[in-house]
């Protein structure tokens, strides 16, 4: 399969998984999961079909890890950022002394004033390299990156969480444990 079809169905499936199933009338469990043979069903009477195979390599192959395959793989989920209520048990734990989060620049304002704030997710999303970082907030315009002090919050009794596919999250982080590199 080619890249551009691999994008296709990773954007379909994000919206699907993480947003909106209701576009093709697919129902979500509690903890986010959806059934592999209703997903591929109902993505092909929309007319965003693919096959097991195809869903298989996306899932394999995406460089996120944004999906995952319960064991049988009979279930699929997106693994962090939805913005529709489940119940995704993270793993708590101790985070890098500095995390990164990536923004575009015309939000530096807002966010140094206000903080970061989750707003339609569940979680603030934060990265454990400053790389990372600059290229979430490239796809939102011109990149700025902001340096957490993770040490000082977890000193202050914040709760850190780590999604399956490595993303840091925290239930928002107050302006000054932030600094703009």
């Amino acid at each position: 399969m080619n890249e551009r079809r691999k994008t296709r169905i990773s954007k379909f499936l994000s919206l699907i998984l993480r947003h909106k199933p209701e576009t093709i009338n697919l129902v979500l469990d509690e903890n986010g999961w959806a059934n592999v043979a209703e997903l591929l069903e109902k993505s092909a009477k929309a007319g965003d079909g693919f096959s097991l195979e195809e869903l298989t390599e996306v899932v394999a192959t995406n460089d996120k890890n944004r999906f995952s395959f319960d064991a049988p793989k009979t279930k699929i989920r997106a693994s962090q950022g939805h913005s529709i209520a489940i119940k995704i048990e993270f793993e708590r734990r101790i985070p890098p002394p500095i995390l990164y989060h990536g923004t575009a620049e015309r939000n530096l304002d807002s966010i140094l004033e206000t903080g970061l704030e989750k707003r339609g997710q569940h979680h603030v999303h934060l990265s454990s390299d400053a790389e990372t970082a600059r290229k979430v907030g490239a796809r939102h315009g011109k990149p700025a990156i902001l340096q957490i002090d993770a040490a000082r919050m977890t000193a202050r009794g914040c709760r850190f969480y780590i999604s399956a596919n490595g993303v840091w999250l925290v239930d928002e982080v107050s302006p000054e444990f932030l600094k703009v590199l």
